[in-house]
C-alpha cells in the first residue's frame, strides 16, 4: 500500500520575499517628490494622532500593558509623557494616528492607510537613536525615518494594486504587519536573509478578519487594529534579529501556505516593481475625518448645505450616486451602534454636513447623535446608486478617482443641481489646492497638545524638507514630548 508523504526539502524563499527585501535593502529613493509628500504625511500622520488624544476612548489604550513600567531609553509616544519599550510604542502610535480615520489614504483592489506603518518605524527609529547616543554613536535622521515610510508605503500599496483581500474577508491590516516587518528589520540592521525570514514570520501569522468594519459588529477594533499590526511587526522583526529562523515558502507551499489557506489557491499579482509610486500618488484626508470612500461625498454635502439647511423638512429624497467600492463597504441602514459604527456609514457622513455644512470627528459622538433626529429622518431618505464610470474611473492607475454625487428632490417637484465631485482635495491632482490646507489642519492639531511657542517650533521645523531631514530622530521626537 502507498502513502502520500511529504519531502522534507527546505525550498529557496518565495520570490515574492526575495523580491520586497531586495527593495527595503538596496533601492535608493531618488524621488524628490516622494521624500516632499513623506514629509507632508509625517505631518498629518502624527497631527491626527495628536488630535486623537482628546477622545478617552483612544488614550485608554496609551501607556504600558503593565502601569508604572518605565524603559531605559525607551520610545517616546508623541502627545505624551510615556516611554516605552518599541513594540509597545509602535501599538500606542498605532493606535493614536488610526484613531479618528483622518489621514492618508490608499485605494485600490485592496485599500487601507500606509501611514499606518508609522507606529512601527517611528518607536524603532527613536528607540535605536536614544540606544546609540548613548553609547556616543549618532542617532538615525529623519531621512531615515521618512526613507522607510516611502518604502512601507510602496510595500503595502503594490501589494494592494491588484489584489483585494477584503474580497475573501481577510482586512488589510495584514499588509501593515507585512510593509512594517520588511523597513524595521532593515531598521535594526537585519541582513537580506534576515529580512526574508521575518517576511516569512508576517505572512505565517495569517490575517486578521474584517467583521470589525461591517454591520452588525463595525466597532472600535478598527481603530487599533493597525496598531496592533505595526507593533506585531516590531516584535517579528526582533525575534528575527535574535536568529529566529523563517518559513522560506510560507505563501506557496501546497496546502499549508497563504495562498492555499487564505487566498482561495489564488497567488498574488504583482504586476509593477517596487519603487515610489505610492508614497508619490497617496491620497490624503484633508477636509473631514471620514472613510475615504465618502470624501467627495461629504464634500457635495457641504457645498448643498446653504441651499438646503432651510428646507430639511421639504426635503423628498436624496440621490448619491457612487462608485461600487463605496456600495459595498460603507453603505447601511439601521441603527447605528457607536462612533466607529457611523464613521464607516456613507448616508451617515452626508446627513451631517447637509445640516450642519461640515463633519468632524465629534460628530460620531453617541452624544450627538442622540441630541438630533434630523440625521437618521435624512439617512432614510437616501437612495444609493452605482455610476459605473465612477467604478471604473477609481481602479483607473492614471485617474484613481473616488467619485461621489448627490442631488436632492423636495415635495413640491423642484430639486437642487446635481453637485458631482470627482476628486478629493487630498487627491494628487489637487496638490497644490490641497498642501497649504494640510500645513494649516496640521498647526490646528499641534495647538490641542501644546503651548503655542513650542507648537510653532514644531510646525517651522516640518515645513523645512532639508533642515528636518538632517534632524536626529531622538531631537524630533523630544520637540513632542510632554513632561
Amino acid at each position: 500500500m502507498s502513502m502520500n508523504v511529504d519531502v522534507n526539502q527546505r525550498p529557496e524563499p518565495d520570490a515574492l520575499l526575495q523580491n520586497i527585501a531586495d527593495y527595503v535593502c538596496d533601492k535608493e529613493i531618488t524621488s524628490a517628490e516622494a521624500y516632499n509628500t513623506a514629509r507632508n504625511c509625517l505631518m498629518d500622520t502624527l497631527g491626527c494622532g495628536l488630535l486623537a488624544l482628546r477622545f478617552p476612548e483612544c488614550t485608554k489604550h496609551m501607556g504600558p500593558l503593565v502601569p508604572g513600567t518605565t524603559v531605559r531609553n525607551g520610545a517616546r509616544v508623541p502627545g505624551t509623557s510615556h516611554e516605552l519599550d518599541p513594540i509597545t510604542a509602535a501599538f500606542n502610535i498605532g493606535c493614536m494616528i488610526r484613531w479618528l480615520d483622518f489621514n492618508d489614504t490608499w485605494l485600490a483592489a485592496e485599500w487601507g492607510h500606509p501611514s499606518d506603518n508609522l507606529g512601527g518605524i517611528l518607536a524603532t527609529a527613536d528607540y535605536l537613536s536614544r540606544v546609540a547616543v548613548s553609547e556616543g554613536k549618532s542617532a538615525l535622521t529623519m531621512e531615515d525615518v521618512l526613507t522607510a515610510m516611502i518604502k512601507a508605503h510602496e510595500i503595502q500599496g503594490v501589494l494592494a494594486l491588484e489584489n483585494s483581500y477584503n474580497r475573501v474577508g481577510l482586512d488589510h491590516v495584514l499588509l501593515v504587519r507585512v510593509a512594517s516587518t520588511g523597513v524595521v528589520t532593515r531598521m535594526l540592521g537585519g541582513s537580506r536573509d534576515q529580512v526574508i525570514d521575518a517576511l516569512s514570520q508576517a505572512w505565517v501569522d495569517g490575517c486578521a478578519l474584517r467583521t470589525y468594519r461591517h454591520a452588525p459588529n463595525a466597532g472600535s477594533r478598527k481603530s487599533w487594529a493597525a496598531g496592533d499590526a505595526t507593533s506585531r511587526a516590531v516584535r517579528l522583526a526582533m525575534i528575527t534579529m535574535k536568529g529566529e529562523m523563517g518559513q522560506p515558502s510560507v505563501l506557496t507551499a501546497e496546502k499549508w501556505g497563504f495562498y492555499d489557506v487564505l487566498f482561495k489557491g489564488e497567488s498574488f499579482r504583482v504586476n509593477q516593481a517596487f519603487d515610489t509610486y505610492v508614497m508619490e500618488n497617496v491620497l490624503f484626508k484633508i477636509s473631514f475625518p471620514a472613510e475615504f470612500h465618502s470624501q467627495t461625498a461629504v464634500e457635495c454635502a457641504v457645498t448643498l448645505h446653504p441651499e438646503v439647511a432651510n428646507r430639511l423638512d421639504e426635503i423628498e429624497r436624496i440621490e448619491v450616486t457612487t462608485h461600487e467600492s463605496a456600495i459595498r463597504i460603507i453603505s447601511k441602514v439601521g441603527d447605528l451602534a457607536n462612533p466607529a459604527d457611523r464613521d464607516h456609514c456613507l448616508q451617515y457622513m452626508i446627513a451631517v454636513p447637509l445640516i450642519y455644512g461640515d463633519l468632524v470627528a465629534e460628530h460620531y459622538e453617541d452624544s450627538f447623535h442622540r441630541g438630533d433626529s434630523r440625521i437618521d429622518v435624512l439617512r432614510d431618505k437616501m437612495t444609493i446608486v452605482e455610476d459605473k464610470r465612477y467604478s471604473e474611473d477609481y481602479l483607473d492607475a492614471d485617474k484613481r478617482s473616488i467619485a461621489n454625487a448627490i442631488q436632492i428632490f423636495f415635495n413640491d417637484g423642484t430639486s437642487t443641481e446635481k453637485v458631482e465631485v470627482e476628486y478629493p482635495i487630498g487627491h494628487r491632482r489637487r496638490r497644490e489646492e490641497g498642501i497649504p490646507v494640510l500645513e494649516q489642519k496640521f498647526k490646528r492639531n499641534l495647538l490641542t497638545r501644546f503651548p503655542a511657542a513650542q507648537a510653532e517650533r514644531i510646525y517651522a521645523l516640518c515645513l523645512d524638507q532639508d533642515t528636518l531631514m538632517k534632524t536626529p530622530v531622538n531631537s524630533f521626537m523630544e520637540m513632542f514630548t510632554i513632561n
